[in-house]
């Protein structure tokens, strides 16, 4: 298993090498929820991370779900 600490409410700058088949690149995202999928891919680790999408200029965007690696979402200090 692994640990996965996120806060809601927590902004994300997750890369596009992090998420699951990225569509529009690199994504900042103010976070609403955060769960294990059941359906995410075999043999990898990833966590469903919700949330609402924001722009360089603060703007919020669209609300959304998001396949991020749970490598990404490790508590800062932990082992890798």
């Amino acid at each position: 298993m692994f640990d996965v600490r996120v806060r809601l409410g927590a902004v994300l700058n997750i890369d596009a090498v992090d998420r699951l088949l990225p569509s529009d690149g690199p994504v900042r995202l103010w976070v609403t929820g955060v769960r294990l999928g059941a359906n995410r891919p075999p043999h990898d680790e990833w966590i469903w991370v919700e949330g609402v999408k924001l722009f360089p200029s603060g703007r919020r965007g669209p609300q959304t779900q998001i396949l991020v690696r749970a490598s990404k979402l490790r508590p800062e200090g932990s082992i890798q």
